[in-house]
């Protein structure tokens, strides 16, 4: 990342581009963290808070609801500025878990996980456009790559250390955790990232419905929208009963079956560390239509995984780690299709895939019920395809304006 008035730094960057990189990483380690740790420990937030456990797994999908709202976000971050919007997430983040920490009631559960899911969309839509806006298209995937290291850091380090806290403190200290190092992640992102000048100062500034009409006058913007529903479907289609899968299959233990989610956190780390290797050398465009065939051929395929333990975990390992560097470069390409409006463009990526979580989350137990795991992959294999062609369509004749990219 670079200050807006330096171009040379953005293709050769500087001293600044590590630190700011490593702020931002451990920013977002906090926000996914948050957002992401209810998850495993929802029985212990049950027994803590003394509420039945669809009490806390509907906290959880108000969580993820939080996307929808992201959408009004969007065009205020293009229009007030992108470190502007990061900082406000960021301080949502901050009030909502030290609320839950310090009046531990289902209350204010409730108001952090809301606020944790919606400061990570603002967040994340946010960081996206100032990414775009900074850095060169012919570096979007490393950096984007990069920052997205923080997905996988969340699994492998965040909820690992907020299990040990809540083990040692209470089920209500992990909030405490969170809330004081947002506070770090916060000070850190107001020192190191440079401001960018609002786009109403630079050029006047769209309105908020101009923002909108223009992403739904865009094929590319559109089929980029499609992509993410699609592949996010086809994701969360088998993530809500892999462990079932493994269980019914192989009689694994809640002890292995925690441990096996460890493989899917490594598969994050290697996707994103693909995507920083290979994307810009290979080409967004290629390196996604190419992640998304792999992943409805490994869909196709995971049912013949499942004849012994180590093979279906390995083929969930490929599996992960192709869809990883598929939504990562996705990202990173989308950064590039709406110039004027990045942020409504990243909002609205981010609520395509959070509707397609939701439905796939929502329809995979009875596909799971009806048909197994090949049921499942069949019906992740069709999504993935649809991600393909939906992503063809709309970026049929495109090509990024190199002439106005930073």
């Amino acid at each position: 990342m670079r200050t807006p008035s330096n171009k040379h730094a953005a293709t050769h960057p500087g001293s600044g581009f590590i630190p700011r990189v490593g702020t931002v990483v451990f920013g977002r380690i906090v926000l996914n963290t948050a957002r992401r740790f209810a998850y495993p420990f929802a029985p212990a937030l049950s027994r803590g808070l003394d509420v039945p456990l669809a009490a806390v797994t509907a906290a959880i999908g108000v969580n993820q609801a939080t996307g929808i709202l992201g959408l009004v976000f969007g065009p205020l971050s293009d229009r007030l500025g992108y470190r502007l919007m990061m900082l406000v997430g960021m301080s949502m983040l901050i009030i909502g878990m030290f609320a839950a920490g310090i009046l531990p009631m289902y209350a204010t559960v409730l108001a952090a996980l809301f606020l944790s899911g919606l400061a990570k969309n603002i967040f994340d839509a946010a960081l996206q456009a100032y990414v775009g806006e900074q850095v060169p298209f012919t570096k979007r995937g490393m950096v984007i790559g990069l920052l997205e290291l923080a997905w996988a850091g969340s699994t492998l380090i965040g909820i690992p250390v907020m299990g040990v806290v809540i083990d040692r403190l209470g089920w209500h200290a992990p909030f405490l955790v969170l809330g004081g190092t947002g506070v770090l992640g916060l000070i850190g992102i107001a020192i190191v990232i440079p401001a960018d000048r609002p786009r109403r100062d630079r050029e006047g500034g769209p309105e908020f419905w101009a923002l909108w009409r223009t992403l739904a006058r865009s094929r590319p913007a559109l089929g980029a929208l499609g992509f993410a529903l699609f592949l996010s479907l086809a994701n969360d289609t088998l993530f809500v009963v892999y462990g079932a899968w493994l269980e019914g299959a192989f009689g694994l233990g809640i002890v292995a079956l925690g441990a096996s989610t460890s493989v899917i956190g490594v598969a994050e780390l290697f996707g994103e560390i693909i995507t920083v290797w290979l994307a810009d050398r290979l080409g967004l465009k290629r390196m996604i239509l190419l992640g998304a065939f792999l992943t409805a051929a490994c869909n196709a395929l995971l049912p013949f995984f499942g004849v012994s333990l180590p093979l279906a975990l390995c083929g969930l390992f490929i599996l992960f780690v192709c869809y990883e560097f598929t939504f990562v470069s996705g990202m990173s390409l989308s950064t590039e299709l709406l110039p004027d409006a990045r942020a409504t463009m990243m909002s609205g990526l981010f609520a395509a895939a959070g509707t397609g979580r939701f439905i796939g989350a929502w329809t995979g137990g009875y596909i799971w019920t009806a048909g197994g795991i090949t049921a499942t992959a069949a019906t992740a294999t069709i999504a993935s395809l649809a991600a393909v062609i939906a992503l063809a369509w709309g970026l049929r004749g495109w090509q990024p304006n190199m002439s106005e990219t930073p």
